[in-house]
């Protein structure tokens, strides 16, 4: 059975889309029998004929995003990449800045001997020292 034109009607009185008509299977007969707008206002006061609630854009995602912008999670305004905003040059700069500190400390309070520091000292220019962790444990393994 063709109901195009019932629901075409339905959705002019209910004024609502096309696609929101919902017609009840056990008023079918009903239906097919209506053919006024009068018929098919009487059928949505009878429960025959109703309208699908409207769907709208669910707001979960946009929730979930803003809880973790609250604290601090997203990148917001970030621009360039980890290496372009802290270049790798200054990461090295300031670990053979501070290895070199931690050696000269060393040198000065005699924990280690002026040729063990200058040996740690070619250690630390030619990358071999990962950290400051690093050079402690290289000191204590030659005492």
């Amino acid at each position: 059975m063709n109901l195009r034109s019932r629901r075409r009607l339905a959705a002019s009185v209910l004024g609502v889309g096309v696609d929101r008509v919902i017609f009840d299977e056990e008023y079918s007969d009903l239906i097919q029998d209506a053919i006024t707008r009068s018929t098919i206002r009487g059928l949505i006061g009878f429960g025959a004929i109703r309208a699908a609630p409207e769907k709208g854009t669910s707001r979960g995602r946009f929730r979930e995003r803003s809880r973790k912008l609250k604290r601090g999670r997203g990148s917001g305004s970030t621009e360039g990449s980890k290496k372009a905003r802290n270049p790798r040059k200054d990461v090295w700069i300031a670990k053979v800045r501070a290895l070199r500190w931690r050696l000269q400390v060393a040198r000065e309070r005699e924990q280690i001997s002026e040729a063990r520091y200058k040996a740690l000292y070619k250690q630390v220019k030619g990358g071999q020292v990962r950290g400051v962790k690093h050079l402690l444990e290289l000191m204590e393994a030659k005492k």
